[in-house]
C-alpha cells in the first residue's frame, strides 16, 4: 500500500510539473511609445478609447500616449527612436524623407485633408495672395508652417513677404484672438476652438483643398527600425488603434466620456464639435470599401508628386511607394451609415 501510495505521489508531482513545463506562460505587455502630432484633442480621441476599452492590451501591448508640438516633433521623435511610432500629417513626412528620415506612413487617419489658414475678417485676408504683408503665427514645428511654402509657391505667393512668429502650440488661438498675428495655420477640425476665441462671426478660413492642396494629412507612420524589427506590433497596434476610430465613428458621445475620464482637463464643449468635425473627414467610399485607414496609391502619389513639385529645397524626388505602405493594416470596416 505504501508502496502504491508513494508511486501515486511521484506520478502526481511529475504530472504537476509536466503541465507547468508545457503551460504557456503569460508575456510581458511590450511597452510602446505612440508620438501623437499635438496636445489631446478630438483628433486624438480614438487612442484613450482603445486604451480604455483594452484593445492595447488584449494585444499585449502596454501603450504611452505623448503629446507633442506639430508633426516636425513627432516625426523627430520616431526617426530618433526616442517613439516606435507617431500621429503626423503626411505631407511634412514626405520631404523629411527626402532630406534622410527612415518614416513611412502606415495608415490614414484623416482621408480628406483639414489643412487651413484661420484669420480675422478685419485682416482683409480671402486668397493665399492676401497673406503677403501679413504676420503668420507657429511653432516652429508646426505641419503647416513646414508646408507653407510649397502652398505659398502653388498659389503664387511671394513667401518673403509673409513674416512668422514663433509660438507655443497652445498660444495659436491668442496670438489671432489678440491680434498679435494676422492669420494663422490651423487643422479645420479646430474650428470650436479658433470661434471661442475670436468669435463666429468675426472668424475666417482658407481651406486648403479649395487653393490646390487636396492631398493625404493626418496619418499613422512608423520607423523602418519599428517596421522591420517589431512587425508584428506594429499591425496590432494599428488595428488596435482602428478599433478605437471605429468605436467613436459608432458612438462619439460614448467616446467623448471615455476621452473626459482619461483626460478630466479636456472641455467636451469644444472637444465634441472639433471631434466630429474630424469624423466627417473619415467619411468616405475609400473607407467604407477598403477599412478605416487604407491609403489610396493614386490620392498618396498625387500628394508625393505636390510636394515634389512645389516644396523647394527638396534634397531629391521621393517616390511614392517609399512614402507609405498597406502592409500592416487589418481591414477595420466603419459602421455601416
Amino acid at each position: 500500500m505504501k508502496a502504491n501510495r508513494s508511486g501515486y505521489l511521484i506520478g502526481s508531482a511529475l504530472l504537476i510539473v509536466a503541465v507547468w513545463l508545457g503551460a504557456p506562460r503569460a508575456q510581458p505587455a511590450q511597452k510602446v511609445v505612440f508620438a501623437l502630432n499635438w496636445f489631446a484633442v478630438g483628433d486624438h480621441a480614438a487612442y484613450w478609447v482603445a486604451l480604455d476599452r483594452g484593445y492595447y492590451r488584449a494585444r499585449g501591448l502596454d501603450v504611452e500616449l505623448q503629446n507633442s508640438k506639430g508633426s516636425g516633433d513627432s516625426i523627430a521623435k520616431v526617426d530618433t527612436h526616442r517613439a516606435d511610432l507617431g500621429l503626423a500629417d503626411a505631407v511634412v513626412v514626405i520631404p523629411r524623407i527626402a532630406q534622410g528620415a527612415k518614416i513611412k506612413v502606415v495608415g490614414a487617419v484623416f482621408d480628406n485633408t483639414p489643412l487651413n489658414i484661420w484669420t480675422r475678417k478685419d485682416t482683409g485676408i480671402a486668397k493665399p495672395k492676401d497673406l503677403e504683408g501679413k504676420t503668420l503665427a507657429a511653432p516652429p514645428g508646426d505641419a503647416q508652417r513646414q508646408l507653407f511654402p510649397a502652398f505659398a509657391k502653388l498659389n503664387g505667393v511671394d513667401e518673403a513677404k509673409v513674416k512668422w512668429v514663433n509660438i507655443e502650440p497652445a498660444a495659436k488661438f491668442v496670438a489671432l484672438a489678440e491680434k498679435r498675428a494676422d492669420a494663422v495655420p490651423d487643422y479645420t477640425t479646430g474650428q470650436p476652438f479658433w470661434e471661442k476665441a475670436v468669435g463666429a462671426e468675426n472668424l475666417v478660413r482658407m481651406p486648403w483643398s479649395q487653393f490646390g492642396f487636396d492631398t493625404y494629412s493626418m496619418a499613422i507612420f512608423a520607423s523602418e527600425k519599428t517596421m522591420s524589427e517589431r512587425s508584428k506590433m506594429l499591425r496590432d497596434f494599428v488595428a488596435a488603434s482602428y478599433q478605437g476610430w471605429r468605436d467613436v465613428m459608432d458612438n462619439p458621445r460614448a467616446a467623448l466620456e471615455i476621452f473626459k475620464k482619461r483626460v478630466p482637463d479636456i472641455d467636451l464643449a469644444l472637444i465634441e464639435p472639433n471631434m466630429l468635425l474630424g469624423l466627417d473627414l473619415m467619411k468616405t467610399d475609400r473607407y467604407a470599401k477598403n477599412g478605416i485607414g487604407w491609403v489610396e496609391r493614386a490620392k498618396m502619389c498625387r500628394t508625393v508628386d505636390l510636394i515634389n513639385t512645389y516644396m523647394p529645397d527638396m534634397p531629391r524626388k521621393v517616390g511614392c511607394d517609399e512614402a507609405f505602405t498597406n502592409e500592416f493594416l487589418t481591414k477595420i470596416e466603419p459602421p455601416k451609415r
